[in-house]
Parts: C-alpha cells; structure tokens; sequence
C-alpha cells in the first residue's frame, strides 16, 4: 500500500538525503530544492510500513525524526510486514515506481560491483535489468569497480547513456573514462536505461587519498554492523569541510530538474 494523492511522473530516492548528506540541514535541502523550483518534486520513504510519495516539504520532517531503515528492492515487503520506518535506495526508489506504474527514478550516486558486504553486486543493477523503469543519476559511486559495472549492465541488455558525453569518469573524484553505450540524444525515458549525468570534472575532489582514508571507515563501520555508504559520506563530508554533501546534493538536485523535464510531456 502506498499513500501517494496522484499518480507522479518520475519519483526521486531518499536514502542520499536521509543519511548522505551530513552538511545538509533541513532548512539547507528545503532551500535548494526551493531555488530550483522542485516544490513539488515526488520523493518517497516508507512511514511506519507505508510507502509514502510526498514533496521535500512533506519529507522533511520525516528526515527530522531521524529514521535508522536503509531500504534496497529486496527489503521493502519485509520493511511493511514489519511496519518499519526508513529510506529508499536507488533500487528500492524503483520497485516502488513499478508498484505505482511510474516510468522514471532519480537518485545521485548508485550502486554496483565491489566489495561492499552484502552488495558485491548492489540491487540498483538487477533493478535496472528487471524493471520497466529508466533511472537518472549521477554515477556508480567511485569505491566501486566502475568498469565491471558498466559491463554487468551493458551484458544484461541495460543502456548505458551519458549527458553531453560517452563515457563516465567518475562521481566525487575523478577516474578513469569508462565507455558508455552512448550519449543521451533527446529520447525519451525507457525502461532498461541508465542515464548519467556526472559533476562536471573541475568541480571534484582531487586528493583520492582522501577517498581511501573514507573506505577505510566504511569498511571499520561494516564490521561492526553499521550501514557502509552513509559512514564513508560522513568521512567525505567531514574531510573535505561540507565540500562533498554540496556537490552531491547540486547534482541531485540537477538530476531532478532533468528529470521533470524528461518526464513532462508523457
């Protein structure tokens, strides 16, 4: 069951925002989405083992409360069996777009092959491949194997498209360019298609030490049973001043912009 008043064309995922963005208050996201003009913007959570679809300002104090779920596909029915209250990650953002015949997701970094306990191969991949849904986003996050990912996806049947590029360098650093399937020329959304939108190169962190010293506490976090991604934001957020929460929100926040326009006409 899902509260949603009517039915959105595109629904954007919760997890960066509830746990990501350690820089981030309430009052900062509620203005970023506001001088974008994302007032109405579909975010959606799951309350209480009810999936919700509201705007940022409905959100908001659904962020406030402090919310301890992370939820992927997999997890949703036992997150509403359990009446459970938490975030929804790119795949899980999803699964709730196919329950409510929603065509497109919007999320910032995803998921894919690496050495993430219990997400050596995330959910956001099988999601691509299974569901009717096309997902925007910014790119695989860097401590991934980016390569294999694009490859997992391009031998699944998924497309791999760039905006104002072919290839994906990366998402809070720099890498190396992976070849994509092509660029976005205009099309309209479909399912089975990844569309990336990274952060402009110049903008990154330069200092992949950094990035290391970050895995490191994700990985300590991991072993005592603490959520991995959310530890290693928190130490990208606190190494480099905030610098980091703000360029992944304004690319979360472009995500969406391109997203309502993508949508808007279907």
């Amino acid at each position: 069951m899902a509260t949603c008043k009517n039915k959105p064309a595109f629904l954007v995922e919760s997890c960066l925002l509830t746990f990501g963005l350690v820089s981030a208050g309430e009052a900062a996201l509620a203005e970023s989405w506001r001088a974008a003009g994302l007032d109405r913007a579909p975010l959606c959570w799951i309350k209480d083992g009810e999936i919700t679809v509201g705007t940022m300002e409905e959100y908001l104090p659904f962020r406030a409360s402090r919310p301890s779920g992370k939820f992927a596909l997999d997890d949703i029915d036992a997150a509403l069996a359990g009446r459970l209250s938490g975030a929804l990650t790119a795949s899980g953002t999803m699964e709730v777009c196919r329950r409510l015949g929603v065509r497109c997701a919007v999320s910032g970094g995803i998921g894919g092959i690496g050495d993430v306990k219990g997400e050596e191969l995330c959910p956001d991949l099988p999601a691509l491949r299974d569901l009717p849904v096309a997902l925007v986003c910014t790119s695989p996050k860097d401590m991934l194997d980016i390569p294999a990912t694009i490859g997992w996806l391009r031998n699944a049947g998924v497309r791999t498209l760039g905006c104002g590029s072919a290839v994906c360098t990366g998402y809070v650093f720099n890498g190396e360019p992976i070849a994509l399937d092509g660029e976005w020329n205009g099309e309209k959304c479909a399912p089975r298609t990844l569309i990336l939108r990274g952060i402009a190169p110049e903008l990154r962190l330069k200092d992949r030490g950094v990035l290391a010293r970050a895995v490191a506490e994700g990985k300590e976090a991991e072993r005592a049973g603490r959520y991995y991604h959310p530890t290693v934001n928190a130490a990208l957020d606190r190494m480099s001043g905030g610098y980091s929460s703000k360029i992944q929100l304004d690319s979360l926040v472009s995500n969406v912009r391109f997203a309502a326009k993508l949508t808007e006409a279907e």
